[in-house]
């Protein structure tokens, strides 16, 4: 038998890593971790702990984003306090994103997409 602490990463493709980092850090409050360790390969940013580790797609016509008829991962969801979901609303409606809210009874939570069409979650379990 054995424990797990914590998800680590979850590894994503993306188009262009400096874009991706730059967004992750300016619209989702990421810090960049392990800079210039790896050689970069994956680039990692995150919270708290856990990352994304974000790799450079091969090939110049990347798939698009997975829908649910395809056996894959739909969307990352990180959670956030109330007033932390709040400000994440404003904020984005600030930046000029579009994003949609879902009341799931027991969450409330937002989705919306990075510049490579990752789905993206914001949940608040405080309704």
């Amino acid at each position: 038998m054995f424990t797990l602490e914590r998800i680590d990463h979850i590894a994503i493709t993306v188009t262009d890593i400096e874009r991706s980092v730059k967004w992750y850090k300016e619209v989702l409050g990421l810090e960049h971790y392990y800079a210039g360790e790896w050689g970069g390969v994956p680039t990692m940013v995150g919270k708290g702990g856990t990352c994304i580790a974000l790799f450079k797609v091969k090939g110049t016509s990347p798939s698009p984003t997975p829908d649910w008829n395809t056996l894959a991962m739909m969307h990352l969801a990180f959670r956030a306090d109330r007033k932390n979901f709040e400000g994440a609303m404003k904020t984005l409606t600030e930046k000029g994103f579009e994003f949609e809210f879902r009341d799931h009874n027991i969450s409330h939570s937002i989705y919306f997409k990075d510049p490579d069409g990752h789905e993206l979650e914001i949940t608040t379990y405080e309704v």
